[in-house]
C-alpha cells in the first residue's frame, strides 16, 4: 500500500516537472483575427494572422502618453472650432441685421433726395417706385403722401403695375383701347435712369404717331428727373446721370438697320402691331446689351388688336400661354399683360370713352372695347368667339353619334377631327384632333387607332378624294393604306364655297345663343385657324389658301358629309311609328 502511493506521488511530481505549452494569441483568441470566405486566416507579409482593426468591445487601449496628449489637443481643437462656428454665425446674422439697415437708411436718403427733386430743391431723379415708399420711415412716407408733392405719375393698381414690375425679358401689354398702356410705356424705362450706361429707344411706326409720344414724355420727364434736357433734332432725351433715350419710327423693315452697331439697355415699341413683320423686332433684340451689371435688359411692347401686325404678334405672345403667364421661348422669357379700358380709372370713370366704343362697328367694338385677338380685318370667319365656340373637354356619351373627317398631308400637316352629336338639340361637337406632319398613311392610320382605342364602335368618316387619285403610279394610294387599315371612310364633298357657307350657318347662334358648332378647348390647332384664318383676297366668298386651312378643310369635309343629327332613341321612336304597308297586298311584299 505503502508502495503504490510513492507511485503516484512521483507521477504527480514528474507531470509538474514537464513544460507548459505557450499558445499563440490567435489560437486563444481566433475572434480577434480576420478570416476569409472559408474560413482561414488572413495572413500578413510575415505569415502571421492579420489581427482586425480596432478594440473588442468593452476594451481599452493602452495608449502612450504622447498620443494620449495628442488626442487630448484634437479634442480641444475640435472644441474651439465649434465655438468660433457659433459665433461665426452670430457675426454673420449681425452682418445681415447691420446690411439690412444700412439699406434702409440708404433707401430713406434716396427718397429723401427725391422728394427735394419733386420740390425743385435737387438735381435728382424723383422716381420712386411704390414698393419702397411701404418701407421707409413713417415720417418720411407721411411726407410723400401730403399734399405738398405732387405726384406726376402713379401706375394703376392691376396690368398697368404689373406691365412695370414684370422681370420678364419681353413682355406685350395690350388688349382693349384706353388702358393705359402709352403712358406705361414711357414710364418703364426710368427704372435704370439714375445710371449712366442706361440708353432706352422708343420707337412707333411714323414719325406723326411718335409726336404724341415726345409731347407726354415733356410732361413728365422733367418732373421724374429735373434738369433732363431734350433735343428736338436728335429727338433724344439726356439726363443729369449720363443715361440717355432716343425716340424713332420704323416705317419700313429697312430702318431698322440705322442702329446697326449700336447698344441699348431697353427697347420699346408702342402699337407694334402695326408693324408688318416681325423682323424688326427680332433684329432689335440683337441690339439689346450691356456691360453694367447694375442694369437688366428688356424689351417691351404695347397694342390693340388688329393691325397689319396681328397675326405674328398673337402667334408670338397670345397663344404660346395664357394671359399674365411668363413662358419661354427662343431662351427669352416672356408675358402677354391683358388690358381693358376698365383698368385704367382716369378714362373709364366718366363712362364717356366706353360709349364711343360700344358705337364702334361689331369687329373694331369687340377689339378695341373687349381686347379680343381672335378676330381683326379680313377674318373669314368673325363670327367666331371663343366664350360661344369653345368648352373644356368632357366624357363624350357612348350612344352619341360619332364622326371622322380626314385631311392628309406629308409635308404640311395633316390633320383629323372627331365629332359627335348632341342627340338632344343636334350640335355637332368637334371633340378631338390629330394634328402633325411628316406621316405616312400607314402610320397615321396607326395613330388614328391609337387615338380611338377607348371608343366602342368604328367610326364613319370622310377624306379628301385627292388621296383616291393615281396620279402615274399602280401602287396603292393614300386612301387605300387607310381602309386596309381598317377606317371605313369615303371621299368627301370639296366644295369650297358651299362648304364655307355650311360652316358659316352651323357657326350661327339659334335661339337661346347656342351654336349648333362646338369645338372643345384641346383641339388647339382647329381654333387657331378658324379664328384667325383671312379672306381670300381675289375671292371673298373662300378663304385664303396661302395660310395653313388644313384644320378648317378638315371641318368643312366633315360638315358636308351631313352628319346625321337625328340621335339613337329618336330614330328607334320614328322606325316604330312607321306603318308598313306591302307594295303588294297579296305576296305581302
Amino acid at each position: 500500500m505503502k508502495d503504490l502511493e510513492n507511485n503516484l506521488l512521483n507521477e504527480t511530481n514528474q507531470d509538474q516537472t514537464q513544460p507548459q505549452v505557450n499558445l499563440k494569441d490567435w489560437e486563444s483568441n481566433p475572434e480577434s483575427y480576420l478570416r476569409d470566405a472559408l474560413g482561414n486566416f488572413i495572413l500578413k507579409k510575415d505569415g502571421t494572422p492579420r489581427k482586425r482593426a480596432g478594440n473588442k468591445a468593452g476594451g481599452k487601449y493602452n495608449l502612450h502618453s504622447k498620443e494620449k496628449a495628442r488626442r487630448a489637443q484634437r479634442r480641444k481643437i475640435n472644441e474651439a472650432k465649434i465655438v468660433l462656428n457659433k459665433k461665426a454665425k452670430e457675426v454673420e446674422v449681425e452682418k445681415a441685421k447691420l446690411y439690412h439697415k444700412r439699406e434702409k437708411l440708404k433707401n430713406e436718403i434716396d427718397a429723401a433726395k427725391r422728394i427735394d427733386a419733386a420740390q425743385g430743391k435737387a438735381n435728382y431723379s424723383a422716381v420712386l417706385e411704390a414698393e419702397k415708399v411701404l418701407n421707409l420711415h413713417y415720417s418720411i412716407a407721411d411726407q410723400i403722401q401730403s399734399e405738398d408733392i405732387s405726384v406726376a405719375f402713379k401706375p394703376h393698381p392691376g396690368p398697368q403695375t404689373a406691365f412695370l414690375a414684370a422681370p420678364e425679358k419681353d413682355v406685350l401689354y395690350g388688349g382693349a383701347a384706353g388702358g393705359g398702356k402709352s403712358y406705361a410705356m414711357l414710364v418703364d424705362p426710368l427704372r435704370y435712369i439714375h445710371e449712366k450706361e442706361h440708353r432706352f429707344l422708343i420707337l412707333r411706326r411714323t414719325l406723326n404717331e411718335l409726336e404724341e409720344l415726345i409731347d407726354k414724355s415733356r410732361e413728365l420727364y422733367p418732373i421724374a428727373y429735373p434738369g433732363a434736357k431734350f433735343n428736338q433734332q436728335k429727338r433724344t432725351w439726356e439726363f443729369p446721370s449720363g443715361a440717355k433715350g432716343y425716340f424713332g419710327y420704323l416705317e419700313k423693315d429697312s430702318d431698322v438697320y440705322q442702329y446697326q452697331g449700336r447698344s441699348f439697355t431697353w427697347i420699346g415699341f408702342d402699337e407694334i402691331t402695326h408693324l408688318p413683320t416681325e423682323f424688326p423686332w427680332n433684329y432689335l433684340a440683337s441690339r439689346l446689351r450691356t456691360t453694367n451689371p447694375n442694369i437688366e435688359c428688356y424689351m417691351r411692347c404695347t397694342a390693340n388688336p388688329g393691325g397689319v401686325g396681328h397675326a405674328w404678334v398673337k402667334k408670338r405672345y397670345i397663344e404660346p400661354a395664357d394671359p399674365n403667364t411668363p413662358f419661354e421661348s427662343g431662351g427669352l422669357t416672356r408675358k402677354f399683360i391683358p388690358a381693358k379700358l376698365s383698368d385704367n380709372p382716369s378714362l373709364f370713370k366718366d363712362g364717356q370713352y366706353e360709349k364711343m366704343l360700344r358705337s364702334l362697328p361689331e369687329i373694331e367694338r369687340q377689339r378695341l372695347l373687349e381686347g379680343n385677338w381672335d378676330i381683326h380685318d379680313g377674318v373669314a370667319f368673325p363670327e367666331f368667339n371663343k366664350n360661344i365656340h369653345t368648352v373644356l373637354p368632357f366624357e363624350i356619351p357612348a350612344y352619341w353619334e360619332r364622326v371622322k373627317s380626314v385631311d392628309y398631308g406629308y409635308s404640311a400637316p395633316a390633320c383629323v377631327l372627331w365629332g359627335a352629336i348632341d342627340p338632344d338639340d343636334g350640335t355637332l361637337i368637334v371633340y378631338r384632333e390629330l394634328y402633325a406632319k411628316g406621316l405616312e398613311p400607314s402610320q397615321l392610320a396607326a395613330r388614328m387607332h391609337e387615338m380611338e382605342s377607348n371608343e366602342i364602335r368604328s367610326i364613319y368618316g370622310v377624306i379628301d378624294g385627292q388621296c383616291f387619285a393615281r396620279t402615274g403610279h399602280t401602287g396603292p394610294t393614300q386612301g387605300e393604306v387607310l381602309l386596309r387599315a381598317g377606317h371605313k371612310l369615303r371621299r368627301a364633298d370639296k366644295n369650297r364655297i358651299g362648304g364655307k357657307i355650311q360652316v358659316h350657318e352651323w357657326m350661327r347662334t339659334r335661339e337661346g345663343g347656342k351654336p349648333s358648332l362646338i369645338i372643345t378647348a384641346n383641339c388647339v390647332n382647329l381654333i387657331r385657324e378658324i379664328s384667325g384664318i383671312p379672306l381670300d383676297k381675289h375671292n371673298p366668298e373662300d378663304v385664303d389658301t396661302n395660310v395653313d386651312d388644313h384644320a378648317y378643310d378638315a371641318l368643312r369635309y366633315m360638315i358636308m358629309s351631313r352628319p346625321r343629327r337625328e340621335g339613337i332613341q329618336a330614330r328607334m321612336a320614328r322606325h316604330k311609328s312607321e306603318i308598313y304597308i306591302p307594295a303588294d297586298p297579296y305576296t305581302g311584299y
